[in-house]
């Protein structure tokens, strides 16, 4: 098969020449078209996933092994977790890094035009979601240091203020991702390194000895372990492939799975240790409760604070902005910064307020295990399609025709992410793995095999 530049029907993307050469890139220019332009090297690629995967999860996660796993296993079951996560990362993101491609035109080959709206939606919907989430959490953090320091106490203010001042900083594009991550990094880091110090300084005669001396287990908890950490990642490890295309050529495989999990290694570590440590200490889960308590500290309730309000920016912005940012402009043929304002309004209409409710938990909880089911499924797919189908060599120009050989749907793709999706909701504990192997080999048989699916193939 040889590499086609041709430009594309008339039809979907016909806005779109793959031929086309980018030479600068303006804030907010980005489109569906193949990045020409890269704008990120190796230091500030690995700062963009540094800064932009925080997840105050993982302080739970951390929480959530105590009496199960002792301190070095836990350390072992985080570094796992996010060497496997950098080894997806890598893989995934391959086709977006070599041709400049976005997830929604990578998934084209597997699901088709009209197909790839499943795996669209799936990325987005949470995105969303969370977008809407996490805001709020962050909007709450700053209404505390604000009702803290000056007296002035309203979180609706803050909220809309913190969402608007998001929704400004992603029309900006990846200019504006480069800049707030890298920098951003930083402080994230040091706030870091000071909660665990402060944890350290303030718990450490409460810390037992037993969290280096017990028994703990090898065994499924601490390979599930492994999933806890590896699942915070698992949405992005679907559209890596936007952020990819954004990082300069040269770097290979080996060289991209060590960005990828350097970058998400320090930040999971500390946080999963904190909520591991102040777990054991004090018996209470989440960690954020207990430094917001410390009212003795003021240094440490604020650093806690604002690295909280800081860390939904920068996830946010990578993460819950880029993802349905470019499933609108697939499907609508947005603007970029159209549809970033327009995914900033919606984060409105997720009513965090409401999800935030404790009787709202067990509603969220079965929200997140739907849409998990789908992702190891959906993961595999590309890979096997992409390595296995196209022999990692794609046709741009077909892959922006919608009337060339990708149109319509492809039965096999989704054949494939049912049985995938069968197994992880099966197999909950470690559903992403579970799911890979059915997901893959379905989608392979079906392809090679199958007669319907023929034209789906180069």
């Amino acid at each position: 098969m040889t590499l086609s530049t041709s430009r594309p029907a008339t039809g979907d993307d016909s806005h779109v020449n793959p031929a086309a050469s980018h030479d600068t890139k303006a804030a907010g220019h980005e489109s569906l078209a193949p990045q020409k332009t890269r704008i990120m090297g190796r230091t500030s690629y690995l700062l963009a996933w540094f800064g932009g995967c925080v997840s105050i999860g993982t302080f739970t996660m951390g929480s959530s092994v105590v009496g199960t796993l002792n301190l070095l296993q836990a350390t072992l079951a985080i570094a796992i977790g996010c060497f496997v996560i950098g080894i997806a990362l890598a893989l995934n993101g391959a086709a977006g890094y070599k041709y400049g491609i976005p997830f929604m035109v990578q998934a084209r080959s597997a699901f088709g035009f009209s197909g790839t709206r499943l795996p669209g939606l799936v990325r987005a919907v949470p995105a969303i979601v969370w977008y809407g989430f996490q805001s709020w959490i962050g909007a709450g953090a700053l209404n505390m240091v604000s009702s803290t320091l000056f007296g002035f106490d309203n979180l609706i203010f803050f909220f809309i203020t913190f969402q608007l001042l998001q929704i400004a900083l992603s029309v900006l594009g990846f200019q504006g991702i480069k800049w707030l991550e890298n920098i951003g990094s930083a402080f994230i880091l040091c706030s870091l390194v000071y909660m665990f110090y402060s944890t350290v300084q303030r718990y450490g005669d409460e810390l037992s000895a037993s969290m280096l001396t017990m028994d703990g287990s090898w065994g499924l908890p601490f390979w599930g372990a492994t999933m806890l950490f590896l699942g915070i990642y698992s949405t992005m490890m679907l559209n890596v492939s936007d952020y990819s295309r954004e990082h300069k050529e040269g770097s290979g495989p080996g060289l991209l799975t060590t960005l990828y999990a350097m970058s998400i290694l320090p930040c999971t570590l500390f946080m999963g240790l904190i909520g591991y440590m102040v777990s054991e200490a004090t018996g209470v889960a989440d960690p954020i409760k207990v430094f917001s308590n410390a009212v003795d500290n003021t240094p440490l309730l604020m650093t806690t604070l604002l690295f909280i309000a800081f860390a939904q920016v920068t996830t946010n912005v990578l993460n819950n902005v880029v993802p349905p940012t470019y499933v609108l402009m697939d499907a609508f043929k947005l603007k970029f910064r159209t549809a970033t304002v327009i995914v900033g309004l919606l984060a409105f209409a997720t009513f965090p307020w409401e999800l935030v409710k404790d009787e709202s938990a067990a509603g969220l909880q079965l929200f997140v295990q739907t849409y998990s089911a789908f992702l190891g499924p959906i993961f595999a797919i590309l890979v096997v399609d992409y390595y296995l189908i196209r022999r990692r060599t794609l046709d741009l120009g077909k892959l922006y025709d919608a009337e060339g050989p990708y149109r319509g749907v492809n039965p096999a793709a989704l054949i494939a992410t049912a049985a995938g999706a069968v197994v992880a909701l099966s197999f909950a504990s470690v559903s992403w793995y579970a799911s890979l192997l059915p997901a893959g080999l379905t989608y392979l048989l079906l392809m090679k095999t199958w007669g319907p699916c023929q034209r789906f193939r180069d």
